[in-house]
C-alpha cells in the first residue's frame, strides 16, 4: 500500500472545506476495521485512508502548514500504513471509568504480546509491538493504547485471499477472549490490505 506524501495531503483551508464530508468517509470506512475481542480490547487496523485522516487531523488540530513539519507528521504516520505482507493495527484497552482502567491496565502487563491472529490452519501470528520505541509497559502498569505489525507469510496471505477463514485473540492470564471468525466485513476489508 503506497505511502501518503505531502502532495497527498489537503491545504488547511481546503480540509476545513471538505472535513465533514472526509470525516463521514472514514468513520463509514472505519466499521470495517475495528475487531472488538471480548468486552474491554479491540484492533482497529489502519491502512493508508484512516492514516489520511489522523495526518489531516493532525495539521488541523496544531494548525501546522510549513513543509518540515507536515514531513515530521507523515514520518508519524506512515509506518502505520500496511506494506503488503503486513496488517497494522492500532490495539486498545478500552475501559471508561478512569479508576477501573487504573487497576486492569495493572493486572494487564504484557497483553501486548498475548494477542494473536490465525489464518485457517497455519501458526497463529503474534504482532511486532510498538516499533515506535515509546515505551509503553512499566513494571506497574501497560498503556492502554499499543501499535501492531502482524507478519504474514506468503502461504497465508494467499490463503486469506482464497477465503480462508481468520480468527484473533488474546491470551493473557487475566484476559483470556478469543474470535473464532473474524466478520466478512472485516475480513474483506483486511483481505485488500494484503498484495
Amino acid at each position: 500500500m503506497q505511502k501518503l506524501t505531502h502532495e497527498d495531503l489537503y491545504s488547511l483551508e481546503e480540509y476545513d472545506r471538505i472535513r465533514g464530508e472526509f470525516r463521514d468517509k472514514v468513520m463509514a470506512h472505519k466499521k470495517n476495521r475495528r475487531l472488538p475481542i471480548g468486552p474491554d480490547a479491540a484492533l482497529y487496523f489502519e491502512d493508508r485512508l484512516t492514516m489520511h485522516y489522523q495526518v489531516q487531523e493532525m495539521l488541523r488540530a496544531e494548525r501546522i502548514f510549513k513543509a518540515s513539519e507536515i514531513e515530521d507528521e507523515l514520518a508519524t504516520y506512515n509506518p502505520l500504513i500496511p506494506d503488503g505482507s503486513n496488517l497494522k493495527a492500532t490495539f486498545m484497552v478500552e475501559i471508561n471509568d478512569p479508576v477501573e482502567r487504573k487497576q486492569q491496565l495493572s493486572r494487564l502487563i504484557g497483553i501486548e504480546e498475548a494477542v494473536w491472529l490465525q489464518v485457517d490452519a497455519h501458526d497463529a501470528v503474534r504482532p511486532i509491538a510498538n516499533e515506535d520505541l515509546i515505551e509503553r509497559t512499566s513494571e506497574e502498569k501497560t498503556s492502554s493504547v499499543h501499535f501492531f505489525r502482524f507478519e504474514l507469510d506468503a502461504a497465508m496471505v494467499k490463503d486469506l485471499k482464497n477465503g480462508a477463514c481468520l480468527s484473533a485473540g488474546i491470551d493473557h492470564p487475566a484476559y483470556r477472549y478469543e474470535v473464532a471468525e473474524v466478520p466478512d466485513n472485516i475480513r474483506s476489508a483486511l483481505v485488500a490490505d494484503l498484495d
